[in-house]
């Protein structure tokens, strides 16, 4: 006690007594519902107890002290989502994420909308456009991997604030590009930047959502990506044909598709604005990484969002946080070491995606995600280019007398005036997305993703066929529209399923090596495009069509996962 001071404190013994019947071992304390983890405090000598609050005091000759912020019940992440309801704040990141994804579908497929007309300017043959249309995935593939592990180890938000400022920096570069190979690099770097945000964005908005409603709204955010494809081809078809709005920058002229290219840049800079200044951090990762007081600021904020007007306090205090693993310093007596230590860290995710647990899951979902982007991707990229075939001959895209090699080289086709048509069925082909994103978010936690996934896969190759098989210009048209609505159902569907088999510390690693497989479909698909569609069209739509089978087969092999908390 301090000099001059009788009184002392008298300390006083608390013991825990669990409610009968429940269960105290602490490696089922994880698992327990909150109430049945609330221990029941028994006083002893000295103690007050307050019958109408429950409250315990520890009272000392000096004064009371109240130990009611050491009796909160940890909460899991599950149920600190729960308690911090869902209204407002979940709308506001479903816009601002959903913004996002859209603005990775503009600079993916304003490629394939321009490349009608600046094929002229680029002195680009069909073999070179489909590599240019390549050369994007090979950038998200090596972006999808890099940045995917990066947000697992560093975090979401900081990695999306990277990645779209990649994205948009280099997208808006390119529209001053002179030549074939300066625009190929360009797009590459550019690609690299959308890799990176792709997979990242959906675990980041993946571990804000309640359990219940987790299905719904990553369709939700999903059909953004509809969003992006609407923007762009509308963009399209206002900016591109319109040679009015040309002018000469210095010695580089300036014509429409370079205004439209730039104007695609525009929407990941501003992604990039908005999350650098005024988005959280997931609270799934910093639950994950230790960091309880951060991810408790992040539910708060997340409470006074969604229950304004209400008097209430927010009743999240104490979260359950995972024991972390210590890592120790390592010493290397040569840089071959050190390169070889990163070399091992840098394929650790891979390992532990295909570890002996998860092994049969990863290697049904790289048959899927192959599938899916050769399947759509080789198709979709080059819509605009079989509808202008479609515009020419009257007919299928397939009957068209452009079918010759010889005809298809660059000096040999005219861009102007640009065939306004094009731009308006792309826009169609665009919108046809609608009804599929409407009953994905309808039904995704109805049905889950399963069965959405094979169903749709199965009908998206049928649809692919009759691509092939019909003989009129409005026959294509209504064809390439259905495969668009039904095909968007699949993305959907995956996204939502590759989100709920992973756990926190794979989930954006898992995405982004799965992307990468992506974008290896992706490439081969846009490279046999257009190697092939000049010697005989009807081989890589029936391709197509044959791959998306495969893939509905595949998804019959996915465990169910529907209403699965995250790990």
């Amino acid at each position: 006690p301090p000099h001059g001071s009788s009184r002392r404190r008298r300390p006083v013994r608390l013991r825990l007594r669990p409610r009968p019947g429940t269960i105290t071992s602490g490696s089922m304390r994880g698992r327990m519902p909150a109430r049945e983890r609330e221990p029941l405090l028994e006083a002893e000598a000295g103690d007050v107890q307050d019958p109408a609050r429950g409250e315990i005091h520890e009272q000392y000759e000096l004064g009371t002290s109240d130990v009611q912020e050491s009796s909160y019940v940890a909460l899991t992440f599950e149920e600190a989502v729960k308690e911090t309801g869902f209204g407002t704040f979940h709308m506001l990141l479903l816009v601002i994420c959903g913004w996002a994804n859209a603005s990775d579908a503009i600079e993916i497929l304003c490629v394939s909308f321009l490349l009608p007309t600046a094929r002229c300017d680029l002195h680009l043959g069909t073999s070179e456009m489909g590599w240019l249309t390549a050369s994007i995935f090979l950038g998200m593939m090596i972006g999808g991997y890099m940045w995917g592990a990066l947000a697992d180890l560093k975090g979401r938000q900081r990695i999306l604030v990277l990645s779209l400022t990649v994205n948009g920096v280099f997208g808006a570069t390119s529209s001053l590009a002179t030549n074939f190979w300066t625009f190929l690099v360009l797009r590459f770097c550019s690609g690299v930047g959308v890799g990176g945000s792709l997979p990242v964005i959906f675990s980041y908005f993946a571990e804000f959502q309640p359990q219940n409603r987790r299905g719904c709204m990553i369709s939700a955010l999903a059909a953004f990506w509809m969003g992006g494809n609407i923007f762009a081809a509308g963009l399209a078809w206002l900016v591109i044909p319109s040679t009015s709005l040309s002018f000469q920058l210095g010695s580089l002229s300036f014509p429409s598709w370079r205004i439209f290219v730039l104007l695609c840049s525009l929407p990941s800079l501003t992604s990039a604005l908005v999350y650098a200044l005024g988005m959280p951090e997931s609270p799934k990762f910093l639950m994950e990484t230790g960091q309880e007081e951060e991810a408790l600021r992040v539910f708060e904020r997340m409470f006074q969002w969604n229950m304004r007007g209400t008097a209430r306090s927010c009743p999240v205090r104490r979260l359950l946080i995972p024991t972390i693993e210590k890592t120790s310093s390592k010493f290397y007596n040569t840089r071959m070491d050190w390169l070889k230590d990163q070399l091992l860290k840098g394929t650790d995710p891979i390992r532990k995606i295909f570890s002996r647990k998860l092994a049969p899951t990863s290697a049904v979902l790289s048959v899927i995600f192959f599938s899916i982007s050769f399947g759509f991707y080789g198709l979709w990229m080059w819509f605009p280019e079989l509808l202008k075939r479609i515009e020419i001959s009257g007919g299928s895209a397939c009957s068209t007398n452009l079918s010759s090699p010889s005809s298809q080289g660059p000096e040999n086709v005219t861009c102007y005036p640009v065939r306004t048509a094009v731009y308006k069925e792309g826009f169609i082909l665009a919108a046809a997305n609608l009804p599929g994103n409407i009953f994905s978010i309808l039904m995704m936690d109805l049905l889950g993703g399963k069965l959405l996934l094979c169903a749709s896969l199965f009908l998206s190759g049928l649809s692919v066929f009759f691509i092939w098989e019909v003989k009129t210009k409005i026959q294509s048209l209504v064809m390439s529209c259905l495969f668009s609505a039904i095909s968007v159902v699949s993305w959907n569907s995956l996204d939502v399923v590759s989100m709920e088999l992973y756990p926190t510390n794979l989930r954006s690693s898992a995405f982004g090596v799965f992307n990468g497989i992506n974008r290896i479909a992706s490439i081969l698909g846009n490279v046999a495009f257009g190697e092939l569609v000049d010697v005989n069209c009807t081989v890589p739509i029936l391709l197509v069509a044959f791959v998306l089978f495969i893939g509905s087969l595949a998804s019959l092999k996915l465990p169910n996962i529907k209403n699965r908390e995250l790990s």
